[in-house]
């Protein structure tokens, strides 16, 4: 069984009198394809922005590697040197794709390598070496994400799914160990959807990449994921397998999406 690769131990979260997470525990293996389902409002959202900090919890620990980068009883401010520092741990894919239109598919792609270039002390022939690897690596990606001949095309020049893999491919370049997905399908169609996650599967597979996703495409998830959590009411209700979860569901949250599932087939069917 993979190691324990990121250990999520009594997370809480507020918005003024609103508890979205409450004492919440999870763990996630190294190289699964995990994803969070839930209800809309049952804090799966605001789990994965406390994990990449652009949400700071308000007690509870996260660790990555058995390392701690995050202990609230620690009466400390995080730093946001130290902020950056722990979200190289994640690549954050958005739904909205969140690229720079004014950029192209391969500046899009080098853009965060090429800033962090800046705060180093480097000769003007290092820099420019070092540029280079990092176009060619942003063109390896292009290609691992079936993109290669879009490196020069500008945003508003793709469709929905071929941005959404720039945003995949731009992620990537960051060597994050795990990548986290809100929601990062669910403005392309079925089939595009089905597309990109069977694509982030063979990311899990090929480059050993952790992937957690926020995603209501039940029939893609028993494809190609290898866990689920089950959150509601701030708290992980359940988690497992994907065959057991789906065969045997034994929280009231889950039983609730997944007979709205069989629902909708048995209308579609009709």
């Amino acid at each position: 069984m993979p190691n324990k690769l990121i250990d999520i131990i009594n997370i809480t979260k507020s918005y003024d009198e609103n508890v979205i997470l409450d004492q919440l525990n999870l763990y996630i293996r190294e190289n699964e394809f995990l994803t969070l389902l839930g209800p809309s409002g049952c804090g799966k959202t605001t789990l994965l922005r406390c994990l990449n900090f652009l949400e700071v919890p308000d007690s509870g620990s996260i660790s990555v590697g058995g390392e701690g980068v995050f202990d609230a009883s620690v009466p400390k401010a995080m730093k946001e040197k130290e902020i950056r520092a722990n979200r190289l741990h994640f690549g954050l894919v958005f739904q909205s794709f969140n690229l720079f239109p004014q950029y192209n598919v391969l500046d899009n792609i080098t853009l965060a390598p090429r800033m962090r270039l800046k705060s180093q002390k480097l000769t003007k022939e290092e820099k420019k070496d070092r540029i280079a690897m990092i176009e060619q690596n942003a063109r390896e990606l292009l290609e691992k994400v079936g993109l290669a001949d879009k490196a020069n095309a500008y945003p508003a020049q793709l469709s929905g799914g071929q941005k959404q893999r720039v945003a995949i491919a731009r992620v990537l370049a960051n060597e994050p160990e795990v990548i986290l997905c809100d929601e990062a399908t669910s403005a392309l169609d079925p089939e595009t959807t089905q597309t990109i996650l069977k694509l982030l599967k063979n990311i899990r597979d090929t480059l050993g990449i952790t992937i957690v996703v926020i995603t209501h495409e039940m029939r893609v998830i028993q494809q190609v994921c290898t866990r689920v959590a089950v959150l509601d009411g701030g708290l992980v209700q359940e988690e497992g397998s994907v065959a057991d979860i789906f065969a045997h569901p034994a929280s009231r949250a889950a039983k609730r999406l997944l007979l709205i599932e069989d629902e909708e087939e048995e209308s579609y069917a009709g």
